[in-house]
C-alpha cells in the first residue's frame, strides 16, 4: 500500500507492506483522512504516536470501507462504510482498526466528510460533555472556533442549548462561524470582556488562556485540547482558587482503547443521527490527493482556514 510516511521530518508518499487484522480487528481500506494539529506536531517531532500505532504513517482520522476482519470481529461486514478515530496511521490506502472503535457513516455523508468527522466531533463532544459537564443554558467560550474541533464543538454546544461564544483570529469568517450556531463570534482579544463563562474550551494555547481566565465564572471548567499557538502559559492561581476553577487537559489518542469505545459510542447514541436530518455539518475548507499530502500540510500550517482538510484517496 501506499502512505504518507515521515522520514527525518519530511513528508514522502512510500510503499509499505498492507496490514493484517488480528483478533478484533477491521481492515479498512481508507477513502479520505482528515488533517488534525497532532499531525503537525508528529512530523515535527514533538507529538510521538502511542505504543501499537505506525511510528512512521501519521493520521488520526479516517473514512472508508471494510475489506477484510480478523478473528472474532462482528460488528461489521466487509463492503460497510465506516470512520474511525486511530492511534496513527490513517493517511494511507489501508489501516487496520479495533472494530470497537469503529463507527457508521452517517447516510448523507460523502467520503470527504466523513474523513474529516471523528477526530474532531468525537474530541468536541468528550470535552464539552464528558469531561466539561456542559449543561442547558451554561455560557461555553470556544477559544479557537474557526478550525475541526473548534466548528464542531460550536455546533454541539448550540444543540446542548448552550450559550455559545466563539473567538477566532480572521475576521473575515466571523460570518461563517455564525452561521454554525455561535451567539457572538469576536477576536480573541475581545472575549475576556464578554464573559463571564461556565466552561472554557482552549484550542489554541498558549497566548489567550491567562486572559480567557479572567472572564471565567465561580466553579468553571476549563478543557485545553489545544496547543497549537504555544505549550506555557502564566496563570493567576489566586484567581483560580478563589472562583474553585477545573482545569482539565484532555487527548484522545493515547487513551486505551477500553476509553476511546467509549466516545465512539456516545458519540453513535447522541451525535450521528444529528448529520443525517442536517443538525450537524462538518465543514471543509480543502482537499488534497494522498500525493499531494506535503501541500496540505503547509496549507494547515498557514492558519486561515475554516473547517477540514481532508486528504482524499481517489479509490
Amino acid at each position: 500500500m501506499l502512505a504518507v510516511t515521515i522520514q527525518q521530518e519530511q513528508l514522502v508518499i512510500a510503499e509499505h507492506p498492507d496490514p493484517l487484522p488480528e483478533a478484533g480487528e477491521v481492515l479498512v481500506r481508507v477513502h479520505a483522512a482528515g488533517l488534525n494539529g497532532a499531525d503537525q506536531l508528529q512530523l515535527r517531532g514533538a507529538y510521538p504516536p502511542p505504543p501499537g500505532s505506525p511510528i512512521d504513517i501519521p493520521g488520526l482520522e479516517l473514512a472508508g470501507e471494510v475489506v477484510a476482519r480478523g478473528p472474532g470481529a462482528q460488528r461489521f461486514d466487509d463492503g460497510d462504510r465506516v470512520m474511525a478515530i486511530v492511534g496513527g496511521g490513517a493517511q494511507a490506502e489501508l489501516c487496520v482498526v479495533h472494530e470497537r472503535q469503529l463507527m457508521p457513516v452517517p447516510s448523507a455523508l460523502d467520503w470527504t466528510h466523513a474523513g474529516g468527522l471523528p477526530e474532531t466531533f468525537t474530541t468536541a463532544h468528550d470535552a464539552l460533555f464528558t469531561q466539561a459537564d456542559l449543561q442547558l443554558g451554561e455560557r461555553v467560550l470556544i477559544s479557537g472556533g474557526a478550525g475541526g474541533v473548534g466548528t464542531a464543538a460550536i455546533q454541539l454546544a448550540k444543540a446542548a442549548g448552550a450559550h455559545v461564544t466563539a473567538s477566532i483570529r480572521d475576521p473575515a469568517r466571523h460570518k461563517e462561524v455564525a452561521a454554525l450556531g455561535a451567539d457572538v463570534v469576536c477576536s480573541p482579544d475581545e472575549s475576556g470582556a464578554l464573559g463571564p463563562y461556565d466552561v472554557l474550551l482552549e484550542l489554541i494555547g498558549a497566548p489567550d488562556l491567562d486572559a480567557n481566565f479572567t472572564a471565567l465564572a465561580s466553579q468553571a471548567r476549563v478543557v485545553v485540547i489545544g496547543v497549537s499557538a504555544g505549550f506555557r502559559s502564566e496563570l493567576n492561581l489566586l484567581s483560580l482558587m478563589g472562583k474553585r476553577v477545573s482545569v482539565m487537559g484532555s487527548t484522545l489518542r493515547a487513551r486505551p482503547l477500553e476509553e476511546k469505545a467509549a466516545a465512539a459510542r456516545a458519540l453513535e447514541k447522541n451525535v450521528l443521527g444529528g448529520f443525517d436530518d442536517g443538525t450537524f455539518s462538518v465543514p471543509i475548507y480543502k482537499t488534497f490527493p494522498l500525493d499531494q499530502a506535503a501541500a496540505a500540510y503547509e496549507s494547515f500550517a498557514s492558519g486561515g482556514k475554516l473547517g477540514k482538510i481532508v486528504l482524499v484517496t481517489g479509490q
